[in-house]
């Protein structure tokens, strides 16, 4: 392979690549045994070309490669099996099961059944029954990762304490699979320290440019000046040309890129994604200069990555041949909230004559701007939608409040909010939940108490007084409490809800990426098409017949506001189930040869043999966030509760609200049909919910008036149903469920507002555009922490 490249360096799609394969050769141990050297320059190989790639990844995709690359090797090599591995991705968790003890979910123990039916997991679920109490202390315990597994358990495999680790504390399994990699191929392969800027530039060459893949707040252009400072080239010396693209800088750059090829120079082109049409033109001209060109010419480019793969617009040539290399700005709150006083320096301390003021408020709103920046890692319950916030909004929000401070003799604050949360910051935000919570950050961060006596951002985290500059970056060192959810106002849940999703990601996309030529090595888990196959009779077999509307019609006398919302969710049903059918039955046809596959049929296949929903089912269907398994026995469940329902068309007692396709119609029914018997306006109307204490078996017939619903959860706190009210979460105990609500129809003007915390409904965790109503709850405690804390209800989890 080495003499390949030497042969052939004209095999431009591999120059980068050669020069990166060269030097591993070079860099691997030489040794007298021929075996020693072989696995040397195997080590060398595939540690170089890791590097190569990880250095043009973002971090949240780092393990994702390392751990594909890892189970790769592994699979080869033969020392994990390949139906384990596909236990561990896919995670073919029974439904419908519930956990015999109490420190494990339904959903754990669905994974731990489905496990104990292979061989080598035998009696696992026994066990855990049998030793609760030293299985319990194991799942609770921070690391279980770093921890010895109950019992004979600690002698199995790694990738088999994986698969266990995986049912029972899917948190932890993103430092379990960098704990796996680690073990199998070394600490260098997870060392989470960035490769230096002057290692990587050495890598390049003429014909190899440097590619930065931008993140917002983060200037690579320091590293590049840095490193031409150093060896001498610099703006000063003209020897440095650097072109901003957009504005019809094209031609600038152009000639830019012919002077320094001839001489030798450095230049760097910087957003070239502002130049869609000329990138074809960039290409060409790079290649031309790659050949012939002065040995010290050198081109470093900048672009912001594509929201989505079809918005890729840079040139194959282009990335192919590139060294790509990613800057992201700091993590957590502590690197946040320096960042953000970085913006400023003493002289703007000392600008403002209301000095005390303009200070304390300046520290909030760095404070503030960290926070709402850092939150969107948590996902929909740190935001609804992940918004742009950046540097400039902090330095023009600090410009007003100069201005503001300057102008009146007494602290605007309501205006300055106003100014912050509904202009400054809240231009970028669309959703009127994550404005509700703009709102409330700066209704807690910025008031007339933070200037009167102690006042905490944040718990352990008291506002700071007045300091100079450096004692505002010594402040944050000393006081800032350990990176945690607390200082966002979320539950701990809320990181193991994020830490969980997190996993979930990483699995799914490994799973994509393996191999589908045949089954997974030897031992494998059957072809795709066998898989498929068994998965579709299956399917096919356990749908039911269609709903007949017009029989259903004729069996009632008055179409009332329920009757209507079962007829339109029948219908729903028979459009999902009958595109359902006629695709399986038409990939049944192709399976056989009987008909050709189509690109549809083969998307259908790779999902069904994915687990995942396919595209053309989730058009026609309701959100939903599970798995092909878990979501196919859903939808069995929700053609049950139909039947029932439209057996006699009596209410049932009490109705699974997740279970429909609009649940809005369902609770506008409600509504409807009180307006109609009480003769009431319905746009004068509202609905109130009490939360009862009893569960859905205890109802034995529908309300009066109204209806009895169950079946939500609550993210983000618990109720407490002795008290009647909202509280704090218990620690792992993630969406506790619902008691039965009882909902009914009020006059608006009648419905009590005073602790009260308006409660978002979604139908599903990615929130967002799942919304449904907005439930009145009980609070004792200011509504304001259960805003901050992201508290939701939701039909399903």
């Amino acid at each position: 392979t080495a003499s390949f490249f030497m042969v052939h360096p004209c095999q431009r799609d591999f120059s980068a690549f050669s020069i990166v394969f060269q030097k591993a050769i070079e860099r691997a141990s030489p040794d007298e045994s021929l075996q020693v050297r072989v696995l040397n320059l195997i080590d060398s190989i595939t540690f170089s070309v890791f590097q190569y790639t990880t250095r043009g990844l973002f971090e949240c995709d780092k393990l994702t490669y390392t751990a594909q690359v890892t189970f790769q090797i592994l699979l080869m090599s033969k020392e994990i099996n390949a139906v384990e591995l596909d236990f561990l991705l896919r995670y073919p968790a029974q439904p419908r099961v519930t956990s015999p003890v109490e420190f494990l979910s339904n959903h754990s123990w669905g994974g731990i059944k489905a496990l104990s039916s292979m061989e080598e997991f035998r009696n696992l679920d026994r066990d855990i029954e049998g030793s609760a109490k030293r299985w319990k202390k194991f799942v609770e315990s921070e690391c279980p990762e770093k921890e010895k597994f109950p019992q004979e358990w600690k002698n199995k495999s790694v990738l088999q304490r994986l698969c266990i680790m995986r049912a029972i504390r899917p948190d932890r399994m993103t430092y379990a699979v960098r704990d796996f990699v680690e073990e199998k191929l070394g600490s260098k392969f997870v060392a989470g320290r960035p490769l230096d800027f002057a290692a990587s530039f050495e890598e390049s060459g003429p014909a190899t440019p440097m590619f930065f893949i931008l993140s917002p707040g983060v200037d690579p252009l320091k590293d590049v000046e840095k490193q031409g400072k150093k060896l001498g080239y610099t703006f000063n010396n003209r020897n440095f040309h650097n072109v901003s693209l957009g504005q019809g800088q094209e031609v600038v750059a152009e000639q830019a890129l012919d002077v320094a090829a001839a001489e030798g120079h450095w230049v760097i082109l910087q957003n070239i994604h502002l130049v869609a049409k000329w990138l074809r033109s960039l290409e060409k001209k790079l290649e031309q200069h790659s050949e012939g060109s002065h040995r010290d010419f050198r081109v470093f480019i900048s672009a912001e990555p594509a929201p989505c793969p079809e918005s890729h617009i840079i040139p194959q040539g282009i990335l192919e041949n590139s060294i790509k290399i990613t800057n992201e700005p700091p993590t957590g709150m502590h690197a946040n909230l320096h960042k953000a006083l970085d913006n400023f320096n003493q002289d703007t301390l000392e600008m403002c004559t209301r000095e005390n003021e303009f200070k304390s408020i300046l520290f909030a709103l760095c404070y503030f701007h960290a926070v709402v920046a850092e939150r969107r890692k948590f996902g929909p319950q740190g935001w609804n939608r992940s918004y742009p916030f950046n540097t400039g909004d902090l330095t023009i929000s600090v410009n007003v409040l100069y201005n503001y401070l300057e102008a009146s003799s007494k602290v605007p604050y309501d205006d300055l909010r106003y100014l912050f949360g509904e202009i400054m910051y809240g231009g970028h935000i669309t959703d009127d939940w994550d404005r509700r919570l703009c709102k409330t950050y700066l209704e807690e961060f910025i008031k007339p108490e933070m200037l009167e006596g102690e006042f905490f951002l944040a718990p352990g985290f008291p506002l700071p007084g007045n300091m100079d500059y450096n004692g505002y970056h010594q402040y944050i060192d000393d006081t800032l409490p350990p990176e945690s959810p607390y200082l966002y106002g979320l539950h701990p849940n809320a990181e193991i809800g994020f830490l969980t999703q997190s996993s979930e990601k990483l699995f799914r996309v490994v799973l994509e990426m393996q191999p589908r030529d045949s089954s997974m090595g030897e031992g494998g888990v059957g072809t795709r098409e066998e898989t498929v196959k068994a998965l579709l009779d299956e399917m096919l077999e356990k749908l039911t017949d269609e709903f007949n509307i017009a029989e259903l019609m004729a069996k009632v006398e008055e179409r009332t506001p329920y009757i209507v919302v079962a007829f339109q969710e029948c219908e729903r049903m028979n459009i999902l189930t009958s595109e359902i059918k006629s695709s399986l039955k038409e990939l049944d046809l192709g399976l056989k040869g009987e008909l050709t596959m189509t690109s549809d049929m083969e998307n259908l296949l790779n999902a069904l043999f994915l687990d995942v929903v396919p595209e053309s089912w989730v058009k026609k269907a309701y959100p939903s966030t599970a798995s092909l398994g878990m979501w196919f026995a859903d939808l069995l469940t929700r053609i049950k509760e139909l039947e029932t329902w439209t057996g006699d068309f009596s209410l049932p007692s009490a109705v699974w609200l997740a279970g429909f396709f609009n649940p809005q119609s369902f609770l506008t029914a409600i509504m409807q049909s009180t307006a109609r018997k009480n003769k009431w306006p319905l746009d004068k109307m509202t609905l109130q919910c009490d939360v009862t204490k009893k569960n859905r078996e205890d109802f034995a017939s529908p309300p009066r008036e109204g209806a009895y619903v169950h079946g939500l959860f609550m993210e983000g706190a618990r109720w407490d149903a002795q008290t009647g009210i909202i509280t704090d979460a218990r620690l792992k105990e993630l969406t506790p469920a619902m008691p039965v609500i009882f909902i009914k129809a009020i006059p608006a003007d009648k419905q009590e507002i005073r602790s009260m915390y308006p409660c978002p409904v979604y139908k599903t965790r990615q929130r967002g555009p799942t919304y449904v109503w907005t439930f009145n709850l009980k609070t004792r405690e200011n509504p304001c922490k259960w805003v901050l804390a992201g508290v939701a209800l939701l039909l399903q989890i």
